[in-house]
């Protein structure tokens, strides 16, 4: 590495990473410098995420370094509402997850939608319609996790009407 890239690569520094899976230039912020070990390289949070990727001094020509050093922002924490991103996707419009305990969440309050949303999925997916348990109306809360946490964010199913950033859902349990 270059002494210039040395003294670029600092902690708040904006940059600008040329994503290759994404096929995009993606705005972001140093968060950690690893100098020492066997693959020193730096941290970095891309703009919108809400976790760190490793990029090694190799491949530091991804980056494009830019002038401005600012404080890194906390991570969101708390209640949010989730996206199709945090879900990983969304079928006819509407969220669909599938979570480790093969619980199905439609992140949809509209029985119909949600109805037409699960079909599109099984059929994705593979599920047969027939052996699943019936679509039950939830009101859920979603809250982020800190970064370390096995898990980006949990979920409570026992939230009320009413409750800060309750939403409406469609759930069917395992």
């Amino acid at each position: 590495m270059t002494s210039t890239l040395a003294e670029k690569a600092v902690v708040g520094r904006r940059i600008v990473h040329d994503h290759q899976a994404r096929k995009a230039q993606l705005p972001g912020i140093i968060t950690r410098v690893d100098n020492d070990g066997e693959y020193p390289g730096v941290w970095v949070r891309l703009d919108g995420e809400r976790h760190n990727m490793f990029v090694p001094r190799k491949f530091f020509w991804r980056l494009t370094f830019l002038d401005e050093v600012v404080p890194v922002p906390d991570l969101p924490m708390g209640r949010f509402h989730p996206t199709a991103d945090d879900f990983g996707g969304d079928w006819e419009g509407v969220p669909v997850l599938q979570c480790e305990s093969e619980d199905i969440v439609i992140l949809t309050g509209d029985q119909l939608r949600a109805t037409v949303a699960l079909h599109a999925f099984c059929k994705d997916m593979g599920i047969d319609r027939e052996y699943l348990p019936a679509m039950q109306p939830r009101w859920a809360v979603f809250e982020w996790e800190p970064e370390d946490a096995e898990y980006p964010w949990t979920v409570r199913w026992d939230a009320a009407e009413g409750e800060d950033q309750a939403i409406r859902i469609y759930f069917l349990p395992a």
